[in-house]
């Protein structure tokens, strides 16, 4: 079941996370196992699977890059084993970040490579807050042109991750 529909909200990037923490207690004393004790295998199961679903619902949709990242699953936007099509310019400008940082022979170097990647990092995020702004206002064909445009955000974030993950190695180096 859709975790969205779970909680009986509609899809959103930016749920009220007060309400889905009171919504998670709520669920979590109504299914919870020790409460149904007495209950056949059969309701016991299903009761275990309920506090499952919970469980992971409350998880996935109180953290904001878990959420953005499940929306995209359930629209299909990312498909395992699926190449995305990042655009040459952020492609070359990957590429060259990671050859200067291959290269990189000191502490002063490395800072001006970092900023410049939390530069890129931060302007993705600002992307990904103007796309999921107003999304669930938004009718069915805009909903899928921001789910594109934010699949395409995520992708670039996945790659900047790699870079940010050899700016570590790097940086233990100095």
């Amino acid at each position: 079941m859709n975790y969205f529909e779970f909680y009986g909200i509609p899809e959103s990037f930016a749920p009220d996370t007060a309400w889905l923490k009171k919504k998670f207690y709520e669920l979590s004393k109504k299914y919870h196992p020790d409460f149904h004790a007495n209950e056949d295998d059969a309701k016991q199961q299903e009761i275990l699977e309920l506090s499952t679903l919970n469980n992971k619902a409350h998880q996935t949709l109180s953290d904001p890059y878990k959420r953005l990242e499940y929306i995209l699953r359930t629209h299909n936007l990312l498909e395992e084993g699926a190449k995305p099509q990042l655009p040459s310019d952020f492609l070359m400008e990957m590429m060259d970040l990671n050859e200067r940082l291959m290269e990189v022979d000191n502490a002063t170097e490395l800072g001006h490579i970092t900023a410049e990647v939390l530069a890129i990092e931060g302007d993705i995020e600002e992307k990904i807050a103007g796309f999921t702004a107003g999304y669930p206002q938004l009718d069915d064909t805009a909903k899928e042109d921001r789910l594109n445009k934010i699949a395409d955000c995520y992708f670039r974030q996945k790659y900047l991750l790699r870079i940010k993950e050899s700016l570590n190695t790097f940086a233990s180096r100095f």
